[in-house]
């Protein structure tokens, strides 16, 4: 297919994205070169699972920074805008596990080998998948540069960071109790768990003092862990307790001793005063436990069920089923004293939504404080900015609270750590490549089994993809990046840890802006979920609408700090915008010849000179919007521009023109429409692209055409004052006539009242286009308008009109239409009048807009004046 054959009468989306996405990057126009003079401006994009399909949240937060590269690509960057997917460890554990299972098989019984060789096949036939669906989407990204976290540079990469952390004693191992999910079977850090309340129970259970006819009662939200036991804690300072300091207790159902502990942080208010220590099972119990000296006694092993530890009767049952047979013979033994309802916190995977369960094993960690302080400081200092800005302080909220970073996970898909063990001497040692022997003994070495948590190698993402640890052109040009736009889910998982790394083994920040993007939410703003039935697949709605319409769809609704409530109705608005596009191109094109003739300052009618000055503002606004990432503000700009103002208005002005020859007329509208293009392509990719391939003098291609800059000499208050007073009369004219069922090919006679000098002028030097686009057969000004059944009454601006009929008009009809036309310019009067009694307001509003608004105000008011003595009027002769 020729790229430029010739525009069909409507438009189809299909045929026209397939051609211009493929044309792209055959082109390699979206490929950024180290090498080029022009300034830099340089993204990574967040990496979506190698397991993921397209969905709403990746479609807003692919669109936004699309939006901004492509308009930075035109303005001139050299852009580089990066792709790559990630591993993502424990989602494709889950899936090859789900696969597995299906043929009654799991991961053990296969083997890492076999188990390994299994996700690579699976990354290879089903990996691709997003990629595929960005491409659709528009994205404009360098896929001569696309990453995958585990591919053999980047692991690399991630590997020198580990052994270079290990070297300066910021990564460590320890013995430690971790959140660990039973069923992904794999730790988790502090992050990753979701806390739910839900409605619990605690249970009041009976320990006996040993050597005595005494008991306490404890209370206690998990009985299954009180198997694992080593102390029962008591404040030092509680009265009612402080005859037991230094006594022993029973540990029911063990029959073992157990010591009473004083320790202040025992909640005197949270149950009976008096709490157990299962130093193996809690984390505040852990510390306890490290404090005191306590036993460590696992009875809950990494899969949720219970140990040996536990005794005969519970071994190998699950956690929950435990619970309720520990209930059950504490219940027989008169040892259950209540129950109570009790609503907490309970920690869930983030992945899987089960509860986790605290679990002591060796774990490897990041010494994180050191990392932190600095990536606090380059957010406190101005160096990177959230926006919206609020979200520095979720930031700093964690940061400030920031815990050791464990790092560790019991997987096999993933970078598995550098560390080998001495089976002799149990030496440990870390390194970029696997030792032949132990370096003190001689002895044979393990590898460790675990893999690094996936946010440790994303948090690399910036530089690691620009060829480090070694000092590519791609990273000298390319880093620090200028923008990271990211979900305000991540900032913790992912944007902290970029920071702080990049910080770490660069110098530098790894980003300037973090631009931070709401929830998509359905129209009644609920999550969208498959329970609620509420989600809209953007894959369906590219194939209804298109992509363009799906882009500037969230594009409009992008408010920095809100959540977007996205609605089909939406889309289908926008679907129809970019058919009035289409037609209006098809208009221009028409008029067109194959050559753009010269603009004559002299020929330039008020139209053109209006539209060119509009053009002006409009382009300003526009760059200044998407400067700010105001993208609904930018949307919504140029969508009324484009509609309202070009279409409705200019479009129908220069028909005049054209009709009367005048070839600068010709010009404007190729040239204005030509910048409206360009000034809407970072929006709408594919319609932009292909109709700007049809006009006189096209280039290569849009995606490089020079994005608009304001013009100073088209900046025009003259002809901006005096089409306001054109609009006017033709818009109250068109007013009346509608509310009069006058048909529109009927020609009306309108008088004018002339009002000042200029204004009046004005209106003259236009009244042929008035009389053009009114249906006029006369204009005529005259300094009374006649009364009587024959004359409909307007106010125009600040002109009176009265259109002239050949019979008597129906008074109750006119009176009618003029308490309608009243109570409209009462409500907009009344609105206006609220805001400027808003004192945060006035005080916070550009003052150009607070000024907007007043003089909108005073004309309001003249307005209902006059409509008010027009009404009193048609009231006295019905």
């Amino acid at each position: 297919m020729n790229i430029k054959d010739e525009l069909a009468k409507a438009y189809d989306p299909k045929p026209v994205e397939e051609k211009w996405g493929k044309f792209w990057l055959d082109e390699g126009l979206f490929v950024a070169d180290p090498k080029s003079p022009k300034p830099k401006f340089s993204m990574v994009l967040p990496p979506p699972n190698v397991t993921g399909i397209l969905h709403m949240g990746h479609a807003l937060c692919f669109t936004l920074p699309d939006i901004i590269i492509r308009w930075k690509r035109m303005q001139g960057y050299n852009c580089l805008w990066l792709p790559g997917t990630d591993h993502a460890s424990i989602a494709v554990h889950n899936v090859i596990e789900r696969s597995l299972a299906e043929k009654g098989l799991t991961r053990e019984k296969v083997g890492r080998e076999e188990f390994l060789r299994i996700a690579w096949e699976w990354k290879a036939k089903y990996g691709g998948a997003i990629t595929g669906q960005l491409k659709k989407l528009g994205a404009s990204l360098d896929w001569s540069r696309e990453r995958f976290t585990m591919d053999p540079g980047f692991s690399r990469a991630v590997k020198q960071v580990f052994v270079s952390l290990y070297d300066e004693g910021l990564i460590y191992r320890d013995y430690f109790l971790v959140n660990r999910c039973p069923h992904c079977r794999t730790v988790l850090s502090d992050i990753e768990i979701e806390h739910k309340d839900l409605h619990g129970k605690l249970w009041h259970i009976r320990y006996a003092v040993d050597g005595s006819a005494e008991s306490v009662i404890v209370a206690t939200t998990r009985p299954e862990t009180m198997l694992g036991d080593t102390a029962l804690a008591v404040h030092p300072d509680d009265g009612r307790y402080t005859h037991l300091h230094g006594r022993r207790v029973i540990l029911p159902l063990q029959n073992r001793s157990i010591p009473v502990i004083t320790d202040e942080r025992v909640d005197r208010k949270f149950g009976t005063g008096a709490v157990k220590v299962t130093p193996a099972h809690d984390p505040v119990d852990f510390e306890l436990g490290k404090k005191h000296g306590l036993e460590q006694v696992i009875v809950i092993d990494g899969l949720g069920r219970m140990t040996e530890a536990a005794g005969p009767d519970f071994a190998g049952l699950d956690r929950f089923a435990c619970r309720a047979k520990v209930v059950e013979k504490l219940r027989e033994q008169g040892l259950l004293v209540k129950i109570e309802d009790h609503d907490h916190a309970v920690g869930h995977c983030y992945r899987c939504k089960n509860v986790i369960e605290p679990h002591l094993s060796w774990q490897w960690f990041v010494r994180i404080k050191p990392l932190a302080d600095e990536a606090i400081r380059v957010v406190e200092d101005g160096s990177i900015e959230f926006i919206p800005g609020n979200w520095a302080k979720t930031y700093f909220e964690w940061m400030y609270n920031i815990h050791d970073w464990c790092i560790s996970r019991q997987l096999w898909w993933g970078h598995r750590i550098p560390a080998w063990y001495c089976r002799d001497c149990g030496r440990v040692m870390v390194g970029m490549d696997a030792p032949a022997k132990c370096d003190k003994c001689g002895g044979a070495l393990d590898q460790d089994e675990d893999v690094l948590d996936t946010w440790f190698s994303s948090a690399l993402w910036p530089f690691g993809t620009l060829g480090w640890p070694d000092e590519t052109e791609d990273l000298e040009t390319f880093y620090p990046t200028d923008l990271m736009s990211t979900g305000f889910d991540i900032i913790f998982f992912w944007v902290a840890r970029m920071i702080m790394m990049g910080l770490k083994f660069r110098g530098r920040i790894p980003f300037r802006h973090v631009f931070i993007n709401g929830l998509v939410r359905d129209l009644k703003r609920r999550k969208m979920s498959k329970s609620e039935g509420n989600i809209i697949d953007p894959l369906e709605m590219i194939e209804k609408y298109g992509t363009d319409a799906l882009r500037f769809t969230l594009a409009a609704l992008a408010v920095p700090g809100m959540d977007l409530a996205l609605s089909e109705e939406r889309m289908s608005g926008y679907q129809a915008f970019a058919n009035k596009i289409w037609n209006a191109s098809r208009f221009v094109l028409m008029n067109l010849g194959e050559d753009r003739p010269a603009v004559r300052e002299a020929e330039l009618t008020l139209a053109d000179r209006w539209v060119r000055n509009r053009l002006a503002e409009v382009t300003a606004e526009l760059s200044s919007s998407l400067e700010q990432y105001k993208f609904y503000e930018a949307a919504d700009l140029v969508y009324h521009f484009i509609w309202h103002e070009f279409c409705d208005w200019y479009i129908e002005f220069a028909k005049v023109g054209l009709r009367e020859g005048n070839r600068t007329t010709e010009a404007v509208l190729a040239d204005a429409f030509d910048r409206i293009l360009r000034l809407l392509h970072p929006f709408m990719p594919f319609i932009t692209e292909e109709i700007w391939q049809h006009l006189p003098g096209a280039g290569k291609s849009i995606t490089v055409a020079p994005y608009p800059v304001p013009e100073a000499g088209w900046k025009d208050e003259e002809a901006a004052k005096a089409m306001i007073l054109v609009q006017a009369v033709i818009v109250e004219t068109r007013t009346v006539r509608a509310e009069n069922k006058i048909a529109p090919k009927e020609k009306l006679r309108l008088l004018v009242k002339p009002a000042g000098r200029e204004e009046t002028a004005a209106l003259e030097a236009q009244a042929a286009s008035v009389r053009a686009l009114a249906g006029l057969s006369t204009l005529e000004f005259t300094a009374a308008l006649p009364e009587g059944p024959s004359v409909l009454k307007g106010v125009a601006g600040p002109f009176e009109v009265a259109i002239i009929l050949e019979k008597p008009a129906d008074l109750g009809q006119e009176k009618e239409r003029l308490q309608k036309e009243i109570a409209k310019v009462e409500a907009e009067t009344a609105k206006i009048e609220r805001k400027l009694e808003n004192a945060d307001f006035v005080a916070k509003a550009p003052a150009a807009v607070v000024e907007e608004n007043r003089v909108r105000l005073e004309e309001l008011r003249a307005r209902r004046e006059k409509l008010g003595q027009n009404l009193a009027k048609v009231a006295a002769a019905s």
